[in-house]
């Protein structure tokens, strides 16, 4: 390593280990790492909303599989040159351990994976969201370390102290006189860390529902992916003259910004189950599997916060 290389950061040496025929990679380390956290600090979060402990596992098992297979599904269709190009190879398409999930597709897909899980369990989809969307920017988080151990997604070059070095067989053509690129994976990853401490911060301070937790996750998420994504310089689609995932970020973003201001001011709805939700709403809960009634019960509108500002994790 040359001195101007000292105060960089150094790439891992491999992603990818063997043990025996078998591949470990580190990206599907990341991405199951991910998902775990994302289960576990949802699970916490539901059941603190009057959910039954286990229905998040129970509506993971829909939401994720629909979430992988939409999040490939998009990354394929921005980023076809790979896959369709010239020079590409369609099956390559299916590889998906090598990474490229793109985060809007696995997060519409997903959620008709949930859609259906919560329907199923007579559960409102809103406020599984809500218990959700703290830990969708924790696993997200997570998952960027997978683009570092594949020295992949990477933005600019740079000679900034922080720098992100490269190795050559992994530098796109025109950079490979470059060493040293925007660690744009350790950007989003702080990014999206603070970004979960600022939607749990909001939902205890303000005891936001109706979907409004996770619509502030995806108009903070959005706010943060459209300047780091102008710093990448992997090959991508282009409408209006911005990368497609930063056009795609401003209509989101804008989106979820409406979403929280057509919703403003509604009272924080609590699960409530069997002889409960019964006592609390008659009737008015759908069935769930198991004969387990789920019934949404808001607080009324006139009863002022806790002293301290807080409310359930």
């Amino acid at each position: 390593m040359t001195a101007d290389l000292l105060a960089s950061i150094p790439s891992p040496a491999q992603g990818v280990w063997h043990i025996g025929p078998f591949p470990l990679r580190a990206y599907a380390l990341c991405i199951i790492a991910g998902i775990v956290l994302a289960a576990w600090i949802a699970e916490k979060r539901f059941v603190a909303r009057g959910g039954a402990p286990g229905d998040v596992l129970d509506i993971a098992v829909w939401a994720v599989p629909f979430g992988i297979v939409g999040g490939r599904l998009y990354h394929v269709i921005t980023t076809p040159e790979p896959y369709w190009g010239a020079d590409g190879d369609p099956v390559r398409a299916l590889f998906i351990w090598e990474g490229g999930l793109g985060i809007w597709g696995a997060i519409a897909l997903g959620g008709v994976g949930a859609w259906i899980a919560c329907r199923r369990r007579g559960i409102p989809l809103p406020v599984f969201a809500d218990a959700l969307a703290p830990g969708l920017l924790v696993a997200q988080a997570v998952g960027r370390l997978g683009n570092y151990f594949n020295q992949e997604l990477f933005g600019r070059p740079t000679d900034l102290p922080w720098g992100l070095e490269i190795a050559p067989q992994f530098r796109p053509a025109g950079f490979e006189q470059f060493a040293t690129f925007q660690p744009t994976f350790l950007y989003e990853l702080l990014w999206n860390l603070a970004a979960a401490a600022v939607v749990v911060w909001a939902d205890r301070r303000s005891q936001l529902s109706h979907g409004r937790v996770f619509a502030l996750y995806v108009a903070l998420y959005c706010l943060g992916r459209g300047w780091i994504e102008m710093l990448r310089i992997d090959t991508a689609e282009h409408f209006l003259g911005l990368r497609l995932n930063v056009f795609t970020s401003v209509v989101v973003g804008l989106c979820a910004v409406g979403y929280l201001v057509v919703q403003r001011g509604k009272p924080r709805e609590h699960l409530t189950r069997g002889a409960d939700a019964a006592a609390a709403a008659p009737g008015s809960g759908p069935e769930g599997e198991g004969g387990t009634s789920v019934n949404t019960v808001s607080e009324p509108a006139a009863d002022p916060p806790a002293a301290d500002g807080r409310s359930d994790p």
